[in-house]
């Protein structure tokens, strides 16, 4: 089957000649979304862990991490090199100093490539992206923001923290210094009609931002959406609108931006519906095949104009 779509693995082969996985890991940080900063609440759709594996509280250092998952990923997928990419919360919400300390640790580690960083918008500033940039001139630096949707009201409902302007002065103030920018987008979030999903493709495309992460949106035990779920206040998005949205956003995206995930990958044990978030393989399936039998290319619907926000 043709690919239709700039992949994470085509754009590593292409940058190191052979394949490269992500190992996710555990700094123990915090978030200002759960700390008090801007709430203790979190977003609607995230629990107390906030995707952490408390490999950290457990007393398991980043490179004991990175050597474990190195030995996995590699007797499962051949790879050769590494990212780190420090996963769970914020990535970017420490004095400087414990940032610095951890982001070293990962890259003293043999056959780390580079940095992979999840992070919010609005926890980022100049020492840090100074810092990064350094690290960029010699290693691969992706820096990820939790973007979810480009509408304000949408942002606001999901508890978020920061609104779309946010995002975008984080994206420019991140521009230019050799560091790869990807945004975390959620489909299917409460409220929103295919049009708002739409909206947020263009906004982001309009950004021309080097990569992009898709995320099913799914109820898991424990959270503000677990309660709205119950009481009929949120419907799910089924598979088959999932694949329909995602396929009309990929085509608005540069051809250059690289699609990293095309749909979430929840706990089994954690979630609650909708179940179909479970089956990620069939997911992937259906959006190639409908890309395929429409013969849909991203970048096909790219803006030629600018977009005022």
């Amino acid at each position: 089957m043709e690919k239709r779509y700039l992949n994470l693995n085509s754009y590593f082969k292409t940058l190191f000649g052979h394949r490269v996985h992500k190992i996710a890991v555990d700094a123990g940080f915090t978030c200002p979304n759960r700390d008090g900063k801007i709430s203790f609440y979190g977003c609607i759709y995230c629990n107390a862990q906030g995707s952490g594996t408390g490999a950290k509280a457990k007393g398991i250092s980043i490179t004991e991490q990175l050597i474990t998952g190195k030995k996995k990923i590699a007797k499962r997928f051949k790879a050769k090199k590494f990212l780190a990419y420090f996963q769970s919360y914020t990535n970017t919400y420490a004095p400087f100093d414990i940032l610095k300390k951890h982001y070293d640790e990962a890259l003293s580690v043999k056959d780390i490539a580079g940095l992979s960083i999840g992070t919010r918008p609005d926890c980022i500033n100049e020492q840090i992206l100074s810092l990064l940039e350094e690290y960029a001139k010699k290693k691969l630096i992706w820096i990820e923001y939790g973007l979810q949707s480009s509408k304000n009201k949408t942002l606001n409902l999901i508890n978020r923290g920061h609104n779309f302007k946010t995002f975008q002065q984080a994206v420019q103030l991140t521009k230019n210094r050799g560091i790869k920018i990807c945004a975390h987008v959620i489909i299917g979030l409460p409220q929103e009609t295919k049009k708002d999903m739409i909206d947020t493709a263009k906004a982001v495309a309009v950004l021309e931002i080097d990569g992009i992460k898709f995320h099913s949106l799914y109820v898991i035990k424990g959270t503000e959406l677990e309660r709205l779920y119950k009481n009929g206040k949120y419907t799910p998005i089924s598979m088959e609108e999932y694949v329909d949205v995602l396929c009309d956003f990929i085509q608005l995206l540069p051809p250059q931006t690289v699609i990293q995930r095309l749909t979430s990958d929840p706990h089994p044990k954690e979630i609650i519906a909708p179940l179909w978030c479970l089956e990620k393989l069939k997911t992937v399936n259906l959006i190639k095949a409908r890309m395929e039998a429409f013969n849909m290319r991203q970048g096909e619907n790219g803006l030629t104009n600018k977009i005022e926000n």
